[in-house]
């Protein structure tokens, strides 16, 4: 038995046994990485460059990207260290700032989905309220709102789970610090405080879901009216790619903290959590890019800028 004061590293699960299998995930890793760095990397850039994406859809889209950038570089380089170097080890002060960054990131990303949700509910909704509704300053302060409440909330957490008393050892089952996985190793008189740091997680999630659902009813509803097939198009073609993020997002990373531990195992933990924190980041650029014909015009012409001044 040991407790949190004489633990001074965790371990991280092995994604391989064999040496090719170590060097084969490092090489998937470096793929995805680089492809989330490059996709993100290049959307930043073309709305921080184009003044005619000055909007606040291609705003909230901005930090969206950020958000991926900071979840993907959060846990992904460390677990391309592990594998490359055959080791599992990761610091308490490393396993405690990745969990606060970790969930600082995916606070701040389920923050701005809802308020991206928002954006099209009164950009179809109430459209004559648009300006009113969503001005500059406005959108300022509900970006300022998501990275400061996730700030807060990531402190909250990171500070609650990392002062339980652990008692199981300091093996984790992930290839990264999940907070769920250091709560399994906390003492079992402490489940008080674990059934709180789960209820809070559940209440926000839940709350900002069913937010995004009756938006999209109503914007499905107000869609529909529509007389014209061109403007259901145009509407829907903004519509899809945030809902189809918002769903692999919310739904595997809910499942992923929510599961009854009958069915839980190492490869399913490792499959969600890959879902939810790697995946995203590399495919939402693709997701947005593709089906906005005004932000895949500023990726190319940004590319094209750049080949002809070198």
């Amino acid at each position: 038995m040991s407790n949190s004061s004489s633990i001074s590293h965790f371990l991280l699960l092995p994604l391989a046994d064999t040496r090719q299998l170590q060097l084969l995930h490092f090489c998937l890793f470096l793929g995805i990485s680089l492809a989330a760095l490059l996709g993100n990397g290049l959307i930043i850039s073309a709305i921080a460059c184009g003044h005619h994406l000055h909007t606040p859809m291609f705003f909230f889209l901005l930090n969206l990207a950020l958000t991926d950038l900071g979840s993907i570089l959060t846990t992904v380089p460390k677990a391309m260290h592990n594998s490359l170097w055959d080791t599992r080890t990761i610091s308490y002060k490393g396993c405690a700032a990745q969990v606060f960054l970790l969930i600082f990131f995916l606070g701040s990303e389920v923050a701005l989905l809802t308020m991206m949700c928002y954006n099209r509910y009164v950009s179809i909704c109430k459209p004559l309220h648009y300006g009113t509704l969503l001005g500059s300053r406005a959108c300022a302060h509900m970006a300022a709102a998501a990275w400061a409440s996730a700030f807060l909330y990531s402190l909250l957490h990171t500070a609650n789970t990392f002062s339980l008393p652990l008692c199981h050892g300091n093996a984790l089952g992930q290839f990264f610090c999940e907070m769920p996985q250091i709560l399994k190793l906390s003492c079992s008189k402490s489940y008080l405080r674990k059934l709180g740091l789960i209820a809070v997680s559940v209440c926000l999630v839940l709350g900002c879901f069913v937010f995004i659902v009756f938006s999209y009813v109503q914007i499905f509803r107000a869609v529909l009216r529509i007389p014209s097939e061109q403007g259901r198009h145009k509407a829907f073609s903004t519509c899809l790619p945030h809902l189809t993020v918002v769903f692999l997002f919310i739904t595997t990373g809910a499942f992923a903290n929510l599961k009854p531990p009958s069915i839980s195992s190492p490869s399913l933990d490792l499959a969600l959590s890959v879902l939810y924190s790697v995946v995203p980041p590399a495919l939402n650029p693709l997701i947005y890019s593709l089906r906005n014909q005004e932000l895949k015009a500023a990726v190319w012409r940004l590319i094209i800028g750049w080949f002809q001044e070198h």
